[in-house]
C-alpha cells in the first residue's frame, strides 16, 4: 500500500493540483486585500462613506453594537453586508481568471498558427538513398 501511495503522490497531476491550490490560497488573499483595501473604501467614498462590512440586522433582541465584530459577540445578525462583499470578491477572481484564460487561449492559438504557417525544409535524404539514386543515374547513362 505505501507503494501505490507513493506512485499515486509521484504523479504529475497531483502535483500539479497541489501547486494549484497553494497559489490559489495566496491568490485569494491577494484579491481579499484588494477588495477589502482597494475597491471597498473607493466605493464607500462614492456612496457617501458606505461600508457594506458592517451592514447587519439584528436577530437577537440584545444586539445593541453597530459593528459587525460587536454585533456577533452579542447575538445572532444576519451579515448581509459581509455577503456582499464576498460576492465582490467572488466577481473580481472570476473577472481575472476569466482575463487569464482568455491571455492564455489567444497566446496558445496564436502559436499553433505560428507552426502551421512555418515553412520547415525537407529534411535531406539518407546517404543509402543517395547512394542508390547515384547508382540508378550511372546506369541510366550506361550504352
Amino acid at each position: 500500500m505505501l507503494n501505490e501511495f507513493k506512485a499515486f503522490i509521484a504523479r504529475g497531476n497531483v502535483l500539479d493540483l497541489a501547486v494549484g491550490i497553494i497559489i490559489g490560497g495566496a491568490f485569494t488573499l491577494i484579491v481579499n486585500s484588494m477588495v477589502n483595501d482597494i475597491i471597498m473604501p473607493v466605493i464607500g467614498a462614492i456612496t457617501g462613506g458606505l461600508d457594506f462590512s458592517n451592514f447587519f440586522f439584528a436577530l437577537s433582541d440584545k444586539v445593541t453594537a453597530t459593528s459587525l465584530e460587536e454585533a456577533r459577540k452579542q447575538g445572532a445578525v444576519f451579515a448581509y453586508g459581509n455577503f456582499i462583499t464576498v460576492v465582490i470578491n467572488f466577481l473580481i477572481l472570476a473577472w481575472i481568471i476569466f482575463l487569464l484564460v482568455k491571455a492564455v487561449n489567444r497566446m496558445r492559438a496564436s502559436l499553433e498558427h505560428q507552426k502551421k504557417n512555418e515553412v520547415t525544409p525537407p529534411a535531406p535524404p539518407p546517404e543509402d538513398i543517395l547512394l542508390l539514386t547515384e547508382i540508378r543515374d550511372l546506369l541510366k547513362q550506361r550504352p
